[in-house]
């Protein structure tokens, strides 16, 4: 099994890794940062390779933890494997983090 850790997002103005959710799935992804107030939108691209064996983090991301949506299935079970590299736990997608919707602070 491999182990996964809580996404943690960098602010695309400051660089803060001080990112919380502010909205909810069924809306949208909306993060602000709570160092210069930056909001911005997380996105996700499958990279082709599927990683089998990825098993959520313990404990669990809070509900105001950074999150985004799988680019395969849309699930929000997507987790690190490094400070490059996502999968998704739910259907094993390698997948790459962009970022949409950046407005300043």
């Amino acid at each position: 099994m491999i182990q996964t850790r809580r996404l943690t997002i960098a602010c695309p103005q400051c660089g803060s890794r001080d990112v919380s959710y502010s909205c909810s799935p069924g809306c949208c992804f909306n993060h602000v940062c709570a160092e210069c107030f930056t909001t911005f939108e997380p996105a996700t691209e499958a990279t082709g390779a599927v990683v089998r064996g990825a098993m959520p983090p313990e404990p669990l991301p809070a509900a105001a933890d950074p999150t985004a949506a799988c680019a395969k299935c849309e699930s929000t079970k997507v987790y690190m494997l490094t400070d490059e590299e996502l999968v998704c736990t739910e259907c094993g997608a390698a997948l790459r983090l962009v970022l949409h919707e950046i407005v300043p602070g």
